[in-house]
């Protein structure tokens, strides 16, 4: 699920204005003091309320599975939390906790 949250979500800002605020986009060249890169971003209008409800909905979507894990009882009875969590990392990969 937290997965597909998160693909829903990048598909999400690659079509959302680039600025959740209206600002002025700029031109910046290497000649122009734009450093050793050049960048260009249009004019954003910013985003509707609508548009921050659905942002706020699947950030929400994408940050519960890593909420859950982390507020989950299991975790009172550790008497080492982040060694406990540190183990369940590597759990996964049959890899030993670098530490």
């Amino acid at each position: 699920m937290s997965s597909w949250a998160k693909a829903d979500l990048a598909k999400l800002y690659a079509a959302l204005p680039w600025s959740a605020e209206a600002l002025e986009g700029w031109d910046r060249t290497t000649e122009t003091g734009g450093g050793y890169y050049e960048s260009h971003r249009p004019d954003s209008a910013g985003r509707t309320d609508t548009e921050r409800q659905l942002v706020d909905e699947m950030r929400a979507r994408v940050l519960e599975p890593a909420e859950r894990v982390v507020t989950h009882e299991f975790w009172s009875t550790c008497d080492d939390v982040p060694t406990a969590r540190s183990a369940l990392k590597h759990a996964a990969t049959g890899d030993p906790d670098p530490s």
